[in-house]
């Protein structure tokens, strides 16, 4: 076999780091302390926030850990009987996805006939979807059906309901829908 010295010394460092840590955990040592330690001091003088996941209906329960303002760490509750401290892949890139400077923090459009998206205020994004709500509702609705049934009802319009919303807020919401007259009401939490 060939080895370069680099290669050699590679190998061999990587040898020699192996055989320290065998050796540092054969006499029963262990690195969990100083973990614990290096987590303790990332966090310091940091207020905690308890949250839970935004990702799925299960609702795990996290700490949020801000200093100045900014998100600095999160991680799962232990107190949680649901995921007693732990979270799945995507409940742990939670902080990653905060974080994430590819991530949209402003309303993105594209106009009719556009080939680009372009930043709108949100009142103006919030408006342009009260005028299409209410423009499909209005060309839509039924008001009866052939046998003379009134039904009051828009087929053309979906809602969606977030699972990780408390019941208080699916209940308003479907409450709202319904009075537009939407039929098609679904949640997140049962599909």
């Amino acid at each position: 076999m060939d080895l370069s010295r680099r290669e050699f010394l590679r190998y061999a460092g990587g040898a020699g780091a192996g055989t320290a840590l065998g050796g540092i955990v054969g006499l029963g040592l262990s690195l969990a302390p100083a973990r614990a330690r290096a987590q303790e001091l990332r966090i310091r003088d940091s207020t905690t926030v308890p949250s839970i996941c935004p990702f799925c209906s299960v609702g795990c329960a996290t700490l949020i850990h801000v200093k100045g303002g900014e998100i600095i760490n999160v991680e799962g509750d232990p107190r949680s009987p649901h995921n007693e401290g732990t979270l799945c892949p995507k409940g742990a890139a939670i902080f990653q996805l905060h974080k994430n400077p590819n991530r949209p923090t402003k309303v993105l459009h594209r106009r009719l006939g556009a080939t680009d998206w372009e930043p709108m205020e949100l009142e103006e994004a919030l408006d342009r979807v009260a005028e299409l709500v209410s423009r499909t509702r209005d060309e839509t609705f039924i008001e009866r059906l052939a046998d003379g049934k009134v039904v009051n009802m828009t087929p053309a319009i979906f809602a969606l309901g977030g699972a990780t919303l408390d019941s208080e807020f699916n209940h308003v919401a479907q409450k709202f829908c319904r009075g537009l007259g939407i039929v098609a009401i679904e949640n997140q939490a049962r599909i």
